[in-house]
């Protein structure tokens, strides 16, 4: 079987239901998710050169799960149709952002992607992970996206983040914190509960609940 077909020459493409052109809104969804989908391959290479072979395990199975996202987010109208993501993956993926955050330094300020070369892969996943799904809260409002994807894609960015200063831990490089940041992050208070500085920052740089990043959207 030939790769190519020509049909798409004119800038159109096939999805469920029709044709439609490559700019249209659910194309630009489920084609950042496959984006989303290279670059982790990309970040499970990597860590599987840097022995991190849980990471990779993990890193694998969320691919699967984009691809699910992607297939569910080709559907105009998934009623009547069985769709592929179940809450239980978000679930999941608060499983391992707990336990990445604890392998982690706490933090109370700001960082900047990088360190080792696995952590600063993973912070290019969570930005284009926030990119996938702010293309699919655009095809939410015209039409109806399977919700699990949503939740799913909002959890993926936390986890992301929670990864990458773990990955940076266990590889002994150390977080590279804003300069210019002010204390933002829960601290331990003096009774040893924990305690708020700034907002809820939980374990990220959003500025907002601080849950996964530099990007504000949580």
């Amino acid at each position: 079987m030939k790769l190519y077909t020509r049909t798409g020459d004119k800038g159109n493409t096939s999805v469920k239901g029709g044709r439609v052109r490559k700019d249209d809104n659910r194309v630009e969804a489920y084609g950042t998710v496959d984006e989303l989908n290279s670059f982790v391959g990309q970040t499970a290479a990597v860590a599987a050169a840097a022995g991190l072979q849980e990471l990779v395990e993990e890193l694998l199975e969320i691919q699967q799960e984009l691809f699910d996202c992607g297939s569910d987010l080709a559907f105009a109208d998934p009623n009547g149709r069985e769709l592929k993501m179940a809450p239980a993956s978000a679930a999941r993926l608060e499983g391992w952002i707990d336990a990445h955050t604890d392998a982690a330094p706490a933090i109370t300020k700001f960082i900047l992607p990088g360190g080792s070369e696995v952590s600063a892969l993973l912070h290019v996943c969570r930005t284009v992970c926030r990119r996938a799904e702010r293309r699919i809260v655009t095809l939410a409002a015209e039409l109806q996206v399977h919700e699990p994807v949503q939740t799913y894609m909002n959890r993926l960015s936390d986890y992301f983040f929670a990864a990458a200063r773990a990955a940076n831990a266990k590889l002994g490089v150390p977080d590279t914190e804003y300069i210019r940041s002010a204390d933002v992050f829960r601290k331990k208070s003096d009774d040893g509960k924990d305690g708020k500085s700034g907002h809820d920052g939980n374990d990220g740089n959003d500025g907002n609940d601080g849950n996964d990043g530099n990007d504000g959207e949580n």
